[in-house]
């Protein structure tokens, strides 16, 4: 029977990586950030996305092993 963890995890580390990578690679764009306060959202949420997506998936390798 599928884990649920592992497709929640998949979705959010491949959208975590991806969102950490525009928000580090717009960084230096003021006018992007400008309505922010010049902080950069994208980059943020990326990687709490990122560290949910792993730990979703580490939970499932904990689980199995």
């Amino acid at each position: 029977m599928l884990d649920i963890r592992i497709p929640i995890g998949l979705l959010f580390t491949v959208l975590g990586i991806m969102l950490t990578a525009y928000g580090i690679f717009t960084n230096a764009s003021e006018t992007l950030y400008s309505k922010s306060f010049q902080f950069n959202v994208n980059l943020w949420s990326g990687v709490c996305m990122l560290v949910f997506g792993l730990v979703m998936l580490i939970m499932v390798k904990r689980k199995k092993g």
